[in-house]
């Protein structure tokens, strides 16, 4: 049954942990809540675990009132960025631990306890391992213990906090992906808190950008990074290129490159406009549709090639990544002068007090 959170509010001495926050969870989806320190993501995670309650709203599954039924009845499985595993405790006792606390009345057989530590301990790829104290694990190891021990009780929903958060970069791809694979075999709703937005947009069937207590967005990660609802999720995912743009006779104009007609027939004046580097190309045509700028520096990256450039505004950078191929190509060098122009564009008007309007929001883009 689909997960409806509605008009979740949490306070914290005053400062809003949550504001006004709705959403709906789907069954069998992978959520991720992707934001900065601060965001209300792990306050969210909480109030679904039952480790905290929100001062107003509810949380539904079907007719179950969620807030009503303390953490151990909620069918939660539950994993931290730091594993939170018993050191005293082999890893076939960690993995057991919620299944032999249960009530005697629902509690397992030993043997049956048994069997389904075995079965898991293979699921993550740690037979064998069942002996071992988490001194004698990995990171990547000991985090997947964790994840067993969460899948031991057989959840409905699968809650993760940063769980890759204390690992270094190769071993936290590996994972991930393998974690995708897992949540897609066992079925399970899953709810992903990370503020790494690779892991984000890697893992995830939809991604909600939080900042400030609020939802800014939600939605596949291909629409969150293409099409970007708010100015925040336009910076936060990914690098983007901020320019300024104004009015003149009907027209938008950035710098010396008019981007188009004016879409909102004169209601602003102003407006921000949002390119990502790879959304720049080359241009061979006039000063009226590009930008001229200087090539500062090129920094190979593997197939991909990123310059940076010296715009017609005499403090802002433009980042522009093309194929690494075109650098000899186009015999490409520090210091030459080159014109450019965006493929793609997303614009957000300003009011006349230079508040951002995001339901006007308009996107540009042009053959090049």
């Amino acid at each position: 049954m689909t997960l409806k959170l509605s008009h979740l509010i949490r306070r914290f001495a005053g400062t809003a942990g949550l504001d006004d926050v709705s959403l709906d969870i789907a069954p069998g989806e992978f959520l991720a809540l992707l934001g900065p320190s601060g965001s209300g993501k792990t306050t969210l995670l909480r109030i679904l675990a039952g480790l905290d309650y929100p001062d107003g709203g509810s949380v539904m599954q079907g007719d179950r009132d969620l807030l009503k039924i303390n953490a151990r009845q909620r069918s939660v499985g539950l994993v931290f960025q730091h594993y939170a595993l018993f050191r005293h405790m082999t890893v076939a006792d960690n993995v057991a631990f919620g299944l032999r606390v249960r009530p005697a009345r629902s509690r397992p057989s030993r043997t049956q306890i048994a069997e389904r530590v075995e079965a898991l301990l293979k699921r993550v790829h740690l037979e064998g391992y069942g002996k071992r104290y988490p001194a004698q694990l990995s990171g990547g190891q000991r985090q997947r213990v964790a994840l067993a021990r969460a899948l031991a009780v057989e959840p409905e929903l699968l809650l993760l906090d940063e769980p890759f958060g204390a690992l270094d970069a190769q071993v936290r791809v590996s994972l991930r992906r393998w974690l995708r694979h897992l949540h897609e075999e066992l079925g399970l709703t899953t709810v992903f808190v990370t503020h790494d937005q690779e892991e984000a947009l890697e893992l995830a069937d939809r991604v909600a950008v939080m900042n400030n207590g609020r939802i800014e967005q939600v939605d596949t990660p291909e629409m969150i990074y293409q099409q970007p609802a708010t100015p925040f999720v336009c910076e936060f995912i990914g690098k983007v290129n901020r320019l300024t743009v104004e009015r003149r006779g009907g027209q938008l104009v950035s710098g010396s490159a008019t981007l188009c007609d004016d879409p909102w027939d004169g209601r602003y004046e102003r407006a921000l406009a949002y390119v990502r580097p790879e959304q720049l190309a080359l241009s061979a045509h006039g000063q009226g549709d590009s930008w001229e700028a200087r090539l500062r520096h090129i920094y190979p990256a593997g197939s991909v090639t990123h310059l940076e450039l010296q715009w017609e505004e005499p403090d802002q950078v433009l980042e522009m990544d093309i194929a690494s191929e075109q650098i000899a190509r186009l015999s490409l060098r520090q210091d030459m002068t080159l014109r450019v122009r965006p493929k793609v564009c997303t614009l957000f008007p300003l009011d006349v007090d230079g508040h951002v309007q995001a339901s006007d929001r308009v996107m540009l883009r042009w053959d090049v």
